[in-house]
């Protein structure tokens, strides 16, 4: 273990302790979630999932960062998708809630919250997360991917994170075999569709922590497919 593995380890410790033994921040927390979701989204993600990216790439080339990696283009990319993210969990969550209802025939299913652990409850959180994962999830990761390439060809600053994104060209050199066989194939049936049940099956105050761990899981798993693709 490197000393920078000690910093980061400390950090992070540092960083989530306050949520797991101070009711009072966990409580404080909840409150400006509520009060503000989308600013909260954004910031979430800024931070936890370009640390993912940063543990991503510890794990594929031993260091957290290098000259053009982009972290702060990245962190402001991560809290744009956090924000379409909260905005897929809101409309898959209540959208599926009355199809299971009203077309399914699942009688109660907009009460989902109010329901007791049980077979209809675990239905009702499989049934949000695999369209979630299946219609919401390959669009963004591709995005994802196309950002990424954008970032590391403008040398990770954050001037070229806002010139024209040369999409077409970039679509093009896409690895679409990482993309689709380890991405898609892999990730979402086998991690995303169960974490997200699971997610959805918590109550809100221990989703906190849980759609933090999953913010930087994300973060990691794109940053290492993202490597792989450039055939690092």
């Amino acid at each position: 273990m490197k000393k920078s593995d000690i910093y980061v380890l400390a950090g992070v410790i540092i960083f989530f302790a306050p949520f797991v033994l101070l009711k009072e921040v966990t409580a404080h927390y909840s409150q400006i979630n509520g009060s503000y979701p989308l600013m909260m989204s954004f910031l979430k993600f800024a931070i936890l999932a370009t640390f993912g990216e940063t543990l991503g790439l510890r794990i594929r080339e031993g260091i957290y960062n290098y000259k053009g990696f982009g972290l702060i283009p990245r962190a402001i990319v991560w809290g744009v998708i956090g924000l379409t993210i909260k905005l897929a969990f809101v409309v898959f969550d209540n959208g599926m809630q009355v199809f299971m209802e009203e077309v399914a025939g699942i009688s109660g299913a907009t009460r989902f919250g109010e329901m007791e652990m049980g077979l209809t409850k675990i239905l009702i959180a499989l049934s949000i997360s695999i369209p979630l994962n299946v219609i919401y999830a390959p669009v963004m990761m591709t995005m994802h991917k196309i950002t990424d390439t954008h970032i590391m060809d403008n040398q990770g600053t954050v001037r070229g994170l806002f010139k024209p994104i040369k999409l077409a060209e970039i679509t093009q050199r896409i690895n679409w075999n990482v993309q689709w066989n380890f991405v898609f194939k892999k990730t979402i049936p086998y991690f995303w569709i169960p974490a997200h049940t699971i997610t959805f099956l918590l109550p809100p105050q221990a989703r906190i922590l849980f759609a933090a761990l999953l913010g930087i899981a994300l973060g990691v798993i794109l940053a290492i497919a993202s490597l792989k693709g450039r055939g690092k």
